[in-house]
């Protein structure tokens, strides 16, 4: 029988069954139940923020945190060019403006560039960053703690001070990373800027199957996301909404399934750390391959793993992802750069120099929570002596 390891997927060993079978019987299936305040408990007293709003999805977190940082027409938000779309399509939902940014070494933002853009593409007149170009309002940056490395966090944060600007992390790959080091240590991903968000979709390393979770330490925004959340409804009875809302509450289901993978995810880290490091011992010996490092300052969550190929290697990119998937490995490519997408092209898009590179030689292979030692010592055996055709 040929053998099948997927790329990320699902650990379901704990008490999900329980919980959702629990939810079921009380007959609290949709968007309202004991889980969702339970697990939006937990997710503030893990992370250590003020307090959670859970939501349908990443996306659904990342649009109401616009929504309440105040983004709209006319405005602009600095965004990463390397990353998953549904970063930057919220910005489009708001009808705001993306300025694509570059990546550095560790494919988070380059925050030198942000620098440079904002000290040299824009001036600031005390209050407002108006970049030179458009004569538009930059209001805020969507920083993405890419497959879990915090992005630089110490320097994000002096420039979005300086220029007064609005800091939202996308941290849907990133929950359970923490800073090791510099003026942050001890603070979880997405609990640094104003607003953080979490994506639980099912290749996330906590999955309610779908759903997202929206962090922060002020009150106000997360009274206002948790009523935007729920279709703006300002009294229950008579069905009377104060402005336009959004269904975008998570459901009792998902809850309680949250929950559950909640508990275990120190233990999914410990596995993913282990097989990370498994990886890079036995893969450095492959000329021509190497495993990106994760920042040292940070505690990471290891969420997925890159597989760096140079030309000394014999197959490129796409030629591996091929190879691998004849031997039942699953692995991708990283995502389209954002500012070449359709929708995109008109954005402006600050000196795409790194991205490109790195789109070009970045595998992501197999790394879920569930992946044993085997399954890695497998795909490393495949990498060492692919079957040329």
């Amino acid at each position: 029988m040929k053998k099948c390891i997927p790329l990320s997927v699902p650990n379901l060993k704990g008490n999900e069954l329980e919980y959702v079978t629990k939810a079921v019987e009380d007959e609290w299936v949709s968007s309202g139940g004991p889980y969702i305040t339970a697990f939006e408990k937990g997710i503030t007293e893990y992370v250590g923020a003020q307090g959670a709003v859970a939501c349908q999805s990443g996306t659904a977190g990342l649009h109401l945190a616009m929504i309440v940082s105040g983004i709209g027409a006319g405005d602009e938000v600095i965004v990463p060019a390397l990353t998953f779309i549904a970063t930057v399509n919220p910005v489009k939902y708001t009808g705001a403006e993306p300025i694509f940014m570059d990546c550095d070494d560790s494919l988070c933002m380059d925050m030198s560039k942000v620098e440079q853009f904002c000290a040299e593409g824009c001036k600031f007149n005390g209050e407002k960053l108006i970049n030179n170009r458009t004569e538009k309002q930059v209001k805020a940056i969507v920083v993405v703690h890419l497959f879990g490395n915090i992005a630089d966090m110490d320097k994000l944060m002096e420039i979005a001070d300086k220029y007064n600007l609005i800091v939202i992390e996308d941290s849907t790959e990133a929950l359970g990373s923490y800073v090791t080091k510099g003026k942050y240590t001890g603070k979880f991903a997405g609990t640094i800027g104003k607003i953080g968000v979490y994506s639980f979709n099912g290749n996330k390393i906590l999955t309610t199957g779908g759903g997202g979770m929206i962090v922060s330490d002020d009150e106000a925004i997360l009274r206002r996301a948790r009523h935007l959340s729920t279709q703006a409804k300002s009294d229950e009875l008579y069905y009377i909404h104060d402005e336009i809302g959004y269904n975008y509450r998570m459901t009792n289901l998902q809850a309680a399934l949250g929950l559950a993978q909640l508990e275990q995810l120190e233990n999914f880290i410990k596995t993913k750390k282990e097989n990370y490091y498994l990886y890079k011992e036995r893969i450095s010996k492959i000329p021509g391959l190497s495993i990106l490092n994760f920042k040292d300052e940070n505690r990471t969550n290891f969420w997925f793993y890159s597989l760096k190929c140079e030309e000394e290697y014999v197959l490129n990119r796409d030629e591996i992802i091929q190879y691998l998937s004849s031997k039942g490995i699953q692995s991708r490519p990283i995502w389209g750069l954002i500012s070449e997408q359709k929708g995109y092209l008109n954005n402006q898009a600050y000196k795409i120099e790194k991205a490109k590179y790195y789109l070009k030689h970045i595998v992501n292979i197999p790394c879920s929570s569930n992946l044993t030692k085997e399954d890695v010592l497998y795909v490393v055996e495949c990498l060492t002596n692919p079957e040329l055709k």
